[in-house]
């Protein structure tokens, strides 16, 4: 289930909740702002494939519950940002260029060792199973709401993109270590790098 499909439903792409660790939760004001019965709006999106759970909450607002996080990449699509204009020095934590530059690079990277050993990209959403396949995820869920918004808030969103993407990179590897051969899961996760190599600015090498 994708954001996309749920605001077909909404009227509006849903906000992701919580830190996506153990559920990957959206909600939603839709009902709110359409003057319908949030109870209503909960129903039907009970009935979607993917979705594994849909209340309306005292506030008015919907939740929903999906099964599978990584399916947003089945309809990922990569905005066309302006490059920020970070300086490229110091190329430290502190600068946020930095971070968001190295981000795209080791992206990328993860790219080209995945074609030269053999990995392939097209990996199953349902292995990015991990904390941090699903901390990046949780990120890349915002983009259709961001990019719906006027005022998105792109800058300090990149950082927290490549922030999460970087403690994947290092916790949660796209590639075999040293001679054991591929997994699904590695698959499924040079997937996300490509997903996340789309959106990030910056060069494929540093």
């Amino acid at each position: 289930m994708t954001p996309a499909r749920l605001a077909e439903v909404l009227g509006e792409p849903p906000a992701p909740d919580g830190t996506w660790e153990r559920e990957a939760v959206y909600v939603s004001a839709a009902a709110l702002r359409r003057g319908v019965p949030a109870a209503r709006l909960a129903a039907r999106l009970r009935e979607l494939p993917g979705v594994t759970g849909a209340e309306a909450l005292p506030s008015g607002f919907v939740r929903v519950v999906v099964a599978v996080p990584g399916a947003l990449l089945d309809d990922l699509e990569p905005p066309a940002l302006a490059d920020p204009g970070w300086p490229d020095f110091p190329r430290t934590w502190e600068n946020p260029g930095f971070v968001v530059r190295y981000g795209h690079a080791r992206a990328a990277a993860v790219r080209r060792w995945a074609r030269e050993l053999g990995v392939p990209g097209d990996g199953r959403p349902e292995l990015l199973s991990s904390p941090y396949d699903r901390a990046v995820l949780r990120v890349l869920a915002e983009l259709p709401g961001r990019a719906a918004s006027r005022d998105p808030g792109w800058e300090a969103w990149l950082v927290r993109l490549a922030l999460a993407y970087h403690d994947a990179h290092e916790r949660a590897p796209a590639v075999p270590m040293g001679d054991a051969a591929p997994e699904p899961v590695h698959a499924a996760r040079v997937r996300l790098a490509a997903a996340v190599e789309s959106v990030l600015i910056g060069p494929d090498r540093i």
